[in-house]
């Protein structure tokens, strides 16, 4: 055999051997079952191995919203999972147990978000969405964004009450997300007490707390909300001058690192003349 027809049946073969490897070398294909787990997976996973997200991903209220155009949605069951051929799927209140028994006993690894009080919480969801897809540098680099967040806005009020209101009249104190950011910019949360609770008008109206940090009243949140307290007049006036911040729901519904826009948001308010 000549050299020149050697060096030709090596390079075949190579490539031949690439093209058999390609697949194994791509990152996995990963799908999130609802609108949390879409801003994970979108900041997360390559575009290319997006299988697929929620029908929510690009609604008003979702954070990365503008980087979902053109990605897949799909429903948050297991025939559509199986379907979309996802290794991972990644789940924060999308599906339930059952489908994610389901999705586990079929080959698909099923990563959940969890819950978080603190911003402690948001680091390990962050590393462990991170982790299962093998992106931890890039998990990292949100946990350090984050964290540059909540350094520029600690201390920025000086232990000045605030209670936290949702247009349905709740509130949330310690143990909470949203206690997390109040405190992060140096704020007292002036909840009654630990955990989300009802407050009621009457109370608002009368004895209204010195300041306001509302949640879920930007237009589109509150459009469905005909006859919430949020619309009542009287409150509206107990609100005004009192409102340190407008937190939109983008940044609440989810316990992801865009939380420290919150406190970011809070600690503006106060160098605002």
């Amino acid at each position: 055999m000549s050299l020149s027809r050697l060096a030709r049946l090596t390079f075949v073969c190579a490539m031949a051997l690439a093209l058999m490897r390609a697949p194994a070398m791509a990152g996995a294909r990963v799908i999130s079952l609802d609108q949390c787990a879409d801003q994970y997976v979108m900041a997360l996973a390559p575009r290319s191995d997006i299988a697929g997200l929620s029908y929510r991903s690009d609604d008003a209220d979702s954070y990365l919203r503008d980087q979902a155009a053109g990605l897949p949605r799909r429903r948050a069951t297991l025939e559509s999972v199986l379907a979309s051929r996802a290794a991972i799927a990644v789940r924060y209140w999308g599906g339930d147990e059952l489908m994610a028994r389901g999705l586990t006993s079929r080959g698909v690894k099923v990563i959940k978000i969890d819950d978080a009080e603190t911003f402690d919480g948001v680091r390990s969801n962050v590393r462990h969405v991170a982790a299962a897809l093998g992106r931890s540098e890039a998990g990292e680099a949100l946990v350090a964004g984050m964290d540059r967040e909540l350094v520029s806005a600690r201390g920025a009020w000086t232990g000045q009450r605030a209670l936290y209101l949702t247009p349905g009249g709740f509130t949330a104190g310690p143990h909470t997300l949203v206690g997390a950011i109040i405190s992060g910019a140096g704020l007292r949360d002036a909840a009654a007490g630990p955990g989300y609770s009802a407050v009621s008008l009457e109370r608002l109206v009368s004895r209204p707390p010195d300041a306001f940090v509302l949640g879920f009243f930007d237009r589109d949140s509150l459009a469905g909300q005909r006859w919430s307290i949020g619309r009542h007049e009287a409150l509206r006036r107990a609100m005004a001058g009192r409102t340190l911040a407008e937190l939109p729901a983008s940044i609440l519904g989810c316990p992801a690192w865009f939380a420290a826009d919150g406190p970011r948001a809070l600690a503006a308010a106060h160098s605002r003349p």
